[in-house]
This record gives structure tokens, sequence and C-alpha cells, in this order.
């Protein structure tokens, strides 16, 4: 560990309290009750700038994740204490003499007897388009030509000013059930900006009069659950009404394990590239379904408005459609559903790429991507060097950030043709302040009169 990754001397002092036993005593009582504290593994967590939370075995000091191997004289590791990376996920490691015993329980093994409601790549969208993706990933923008360079951004101007430009209205919605949570004072700014964002999610729903009986809501990308954990208090008085969280994660903390009345909620663990909405059994009994989501990040989006769309052919429509858009740089060709509004303006997959890595310009701050502010700064660049690098770059900030903005309001209007082509009437606000989040616009889409009935 680098003396930049140590933790601070006040971060040592915080892990050494935790390790500690607290001791309460009872007034009135003669004898003092010991409670030991889990003891948590000592490794400092560079990325996230703090110590691993994981338990430790008694008498060790790391998790199996980041114990040190044991080194012996001859400066080799033992082959029982060498660890690698898992065959099923990478992103764990098992000690190597346990691999055989780790493969059958791990998290990540593909389950033998699947429920109905998950099939494989079922919202994944054409098949022959995913080798484009992988192919157009690799593209940057500090090496496009810069009649390539300038054609794009030229092509993304003329569809924003057609399409987007003074078209997406401020919605000032906001729930009155918040306003308890809102006002305690021991809430950061982080934690403020987030309850917030879901004040304005639930006032929408309540102004769209679907906060009522019989009715499903599917939170898409759930994470921690914090919207439903609030969205299953309005609920209470509702006969015949639930919160279904889908996450592809198995997250700890959840908010929904705080809600008492379990038939409010229920969590599905599932991929949304799998999911089938049609073939979900909590939704046999409900008369409305509205499918919601608080940020759900680049293609998620659309394999979440490919399978609502695919489940509305098999007779399970889903009435309202409220999308906190975000992260377009991560949509790709292969899953993306407004291909058609970029094959009939003439975008190549060559050139959808390109328009997402723009629009990281939006909201990156120096309109550099991370990996080419981390290469300046290790060549030990003082901040004014990389700021001189940056004004003689093609364009400057305030040009890239504009440009980010069209890129990504650009990708949500090909989302909303592809929801007017099946049926809804779908259209972009900002439902937020962009001082709460730079991500603040939802898409919202109803399902037109004619075809709500199920």
């Amino acid at each position: 560990m680098s003396e930049s990754q140590q933790p601070t001397k006040k971060q040592k002092m915080t892990a050494e309290s935790d390790e500690q036993s607290a001791e309460t005593t009872k007034a009135g009582c003669e004898t003092t009750t010991t409670t030991t504290t889990e003891k948590t593994c000592k490794h400092w967590v560079q990325r996230k700038k703090r110590f691993c939370k994981m338990t430790v075995a008694k008498g060790k000091d790391y998790c199996g994740e980041h114990a040190p191997a044991v080194i012996l004289e001859d400066g080799k590791s033992p082959e029982e204490q060498d660890r690698i990376p898992c065959p099923l996920d990478g992103k764990h490691t098992v000690y190597k003499k346990n691999l055989k015993k780790h493969l059958k329980i791990c998290n990540a093994k593909p389950k033998e007897d699947l429920p109905d409601y998950i099939q494989k790549n079922v919202n994944a969208g054409v098949a022959e388009d995913a080798l484009k993706s992988d192919q157009l990933n690799s593209i940057k923008l500090s090496e496009l030509e810069d009649s390539e360079f300038y054609r794009v951004i030229d092509k993304v101007k003329e569809l924003y000013n057609k399409h987007v430009d003074g078209q997406i209205k401020s919605l000032d919605y906001h729930h009155k059930c918040m306003d308890e949570e809102l006002a305690k004072e021991e809430y950061g700014k982080e934690s403020r900006k987030h309850l917030v964002q879901a004040a304005a999610l639930l006032g929408i729903l309540d102004n769209e009069q679907t906060i009522k009986n019989c009715t499903s809501f599917v939170e898409f990308g759930a994470g921690k659950g914090q919207l439903a954990f609030y969205l299953s208090k309005l609920l209470e008085s509702k006969q015949n009404s639930q919160v279904i969280l889908v996450d592809r994660m198995s997250l700890r903390h959840k908010k929904d394990n705080k809600i008492e009345d379990r038939s409010l909620v229920q969590r599905i663990r599932a991929d949304i590239i799998d999911f089938k909405l049609e073939k979900l059994p909590a939704l046999e009994n409900s008369q409305h379904c509205v499918a919601v989501s608080k940020h759900l990040c680049g293609g998620a989006t659309d394999l979440t408005l490919r399978c609502i769309v695919q489940a509305a052919a098999e007779k399970c429509l889903t009435d309202l459609i409220m999308i906190a858009v975000c992260c377009h740089h991560r949509c790709d060709w292969s899953s993306f559903v407004g291909k058609n509004f970029f094959k009939r303006h003439v975008v190549s997959p060559r050139e959808f790429a390109i328009i997402t890595k723009m629009v990281s310009w939006a909201i990156c701050g120096t309109g550099m991507s991370r990996e080419r502010r981390k290469a300046l700064e290790e060549q030990n660049l003082t901040e004014q060097e990389i700021k001189e690098i940056q004004s003689n770059q093609r364009l400057s900030l305030a040009e890239r950030e504009a440009i980010g903005f069209m890129c990504k309001r650009i990708l949500d209007y090909a989302r909303l043709e592809y929801l007017r082509e099946n049926e809804y009437d779908a259209n972009l606000f900002y439902y937020v302040e962009k001082d709460v989040t730079l991500e603040n616009v939802v898409l919202l889409a109803r399902r037109k009169e004619e075809n709500t009935d199920k």
C-alpha cells in the first residue's frame, strides 16, 4: 500500500474504536453488560476511501478477499494460499484449494431451475448488433479525424434544434409525505439530494393518479430500494397494491427490508436483460401496472423499455412509465431501442458510438475522461499544465458541455419515438432543478387510453 493510499490518523482511530467492546450500564443495576462488536477487515479500500466492511474470522485481521498471501522463506506462496479469480464471476477471488467447493455455492452459478419470468437475453435486442458494439467501444474522441469529429457535432446540433430544443418543460411536483424526512437536519447534502428527487418523483406519480387500489409498481434497477420504501408508505391505505423491486444485485442494507407490512413489497433478483414482465406471478391480481425507476443507467433504460413493450404484445399492459434517465455514456448500439430514429437520419452505428462518448462532456466537469485525466496526472503535470492542455483542445469547455447535453437529449428523444411507435404518449421533463442533480430529466410515458384496459 502506497503512502497516498494509507488511511488517515482519524480513520485509523475510527477503525480501532469499532473493534472495541461497547459497555452499557443500566441505572439502578450493579451489573454491567458487555457486547463485543463484529471485527471487520483492516484492508483500506482506496476507491471508496474507507476500510472493507466484511467481517473476519476469529483471530484474523483480513477477510478472505484481502488476506495477504503467506510468503515462505524461498519467496514463494504456498499453493493453498493462492487466490484466483472465480471462473463464474471475475469480480471476486477464491482460494485455489477451495475452487471445487466454491463453484457449487457461488452466487454467480447459473440457476438450473429458472422461474418463468427469467429467459436468457429476452430483452437484449438484435444479436448481430452486439458485435458492432464491442468493436465500437474502443473509439477514442482524441483520435478522430477533424472531418469526422465536426461532422458528428453538426449532426448532433441539427437533430437537437429540430426535435428537442424548447420541447422539454419543467415539472414542479413534490409529495408532502417527504416533508418530515426532508426536515431532519442530520442528513448531509448527498442524502438530501436523493430525498428531493424521490419527493419529486412521488409527486409525479400522485399527479398522474397512479397511487390507487389494485396497482403494482415495478421498480426497475431498484438498488437499495429508497424510492420503493417511500412509495410503499403511500400504499398502506390502498387495497391489493404493491411495489415489486427488480435488480440483478444482492445488496446489503436495503431500505425495503424496513417495510413492516411485507405484503406491500416483493424483491425480484433478475437482470433486466433476462426479465419477462408478463410472466411475473405477482402481477396476476393487479388491474394496473406502473413502471418506475430513479436513475436507470444507460442501456438498462433501453432493456426496460423493450421489456415493457414486449410484455404489452402479450397483453400485459403498463399504464405509465416513469424513468429518471442517466449515464448515457453506457448506452450501446446492440440494446438501444431508438435505432430507427438514427437510421432515418443517416446516423451510423459508429457515429452513435461517438455520440455516446461525447455525452460525458455534459457532467464530467473537466470535459476530459477519467482515463485521460489520470494519464495526465501520472505524467506529474500540474493543475495549470492540465488546464493548458484542455484549452488547446478542439472545443472549449463550455462548448463541450453544451454539446454533451445535446447528445443526451437526442438519445432520449430517440427513445420517445420508440415508445410513440408502440402506443405510448411519451415526453421528457425536467423534474428537479439542475442544482439538485445534473441528471434532472425524467422520461414520462402513458399508454394511450384505448389500450389501458387489461
